[in-house]
């Protein structure tokens, strides 16, 4: 008979006060060794990338340090990651503050080095050029992914004041370099204002199933997530979140806050709705705490990590 194993436990308040402790997510233990992780949550340090307000690089600190109010059991759902998954912090990716583009390897690197022990990685961010380094990771394990991609903005960008590489870019450059299914991907709460009119056109070009936020407003997004889980099919899925996807009511604190967005509510249905996907990897990015408000949008930074821990496969739902 094999022997029992042991989960990791996030720190209960009754044993240490919320307001101490290491800040790690979720106050899990610290792991230097990715191999014994099943599920590792891990920052990523980079605003170099971003076009107009800064300050994400402070995203994962940010996130942590709210995330400690977050207990075990989800009881919407009755999803309990820590019965049946060892999770922990494995810590920060290093980059480069003054090279975007040494940064970019060195999340590769990084990212690669950790998943290559088995790990699946949830990634807190950061700006959103750190999700092509990761997809360069993911695809050299996993092959092409499909995609569930949350925002305001496409990012599909071809240049930013003449770069290739920055937050508004990744998914032109992850469709160049064929790391998407592009038939399994999909956008939602693309909104505002554009160069172009066609500025969308490029994606439903690719193959990119698009879901416009005000095609969103007023209404539940329980039937949107069964057109898209019947998109996704079995194949391996990487998740992004940009929390300018949501409404900037709910999340003042990022660097491209767009009217409009998605709520509260529809994010989490969203991430609900995540349930029975083949999950590969995941991040919750835009995180910029200098324009935040009371730790809002941090606070639902974390809840995010969570929920979406709470759908990768292998999690135990209490009966």
């Amino acid at each position: 008979m094999q022997p029992q194993r042991s989960f990791n436990q996030p720190v209960s308040g009754n044993d240490m006060p919320r307001s101490g402790g290491i800040a790690t997510m979720m106050r899990l233990p610290f792991e230097t060794d990715a191999s014994r992780l099943d599920i590792g949550f891990v920052g990523i340090p980079l605003d170099i990338g971003t076009s107009n307000r800064p300050g994400a690089r402070y995203g994962a600190r940010a996130i942590r340090s709210e995330s400690t109010l977050l207990r075990p059991y989800n009881m919407a759902t009755r999803a309990a990651p820590f019965d049946s998954l060892q999770v922990g912090d494995v810590g920060d990716i290093a980059i480069n503050p003054y090279d975007l583009k040494k940064s970019v390897q060195m999340i590769e690197h990084g990212y690669h080095d950790l998943i290559a022990e088995g790990c699946k990685l949830i990634a807190l961010g950061g700006d959103h050029t750190m999700t092509l380094p990761i997809l360069r990771s993911i695809k050299k394990k996993y092959g092409k992914v499909g995609l569930v991609h949350v925002d305001a903005h496409a990012d599909v960008n071809d240049v930013m004041s003449g770069e290739k590489i920055a937050h508004g870019t990744p998914f032109r450059r992850a469709v160049e370099e064929d790391l998407l299914d592009c038939e399994r991907v999909v956008q939602i709460g693309l909104r505002g204002t554009g160069y172009e009119a066609e500025d969308f056109d490029w994606c439903t070009q690719q193959g990119f199933k698009l879901y416009l936020a005000h095609s969103c407003w007023h209404q539940s997004m329980s039937h949107i997530m069964q057109e898209v889980r019947e998109r996704l099919g079995n194949g391996p899925v990487y998740f992004s979140f940009d929390i300018d996807g949501i409404d900037p009511a709910y999340a003042p604190g990022t660097g491209t806050p767009e009217i409009g967005g998605l709520t509260v509510p529809q994010a989490l249905e969203i991430v609900r709705g995540m349930r029975g996907v083949n999950l590969v990897g995941a991040d919750v990015v835009e995180v910029s705490p200098p324009y935040d408000h009371g730790g809002l949008t941090a606070l639902l930074g974390a809840n995010l990590a969570y929920e979406i821990l709470c759908v990768f496969p292998g999690v135990h739902y209490a009966t």
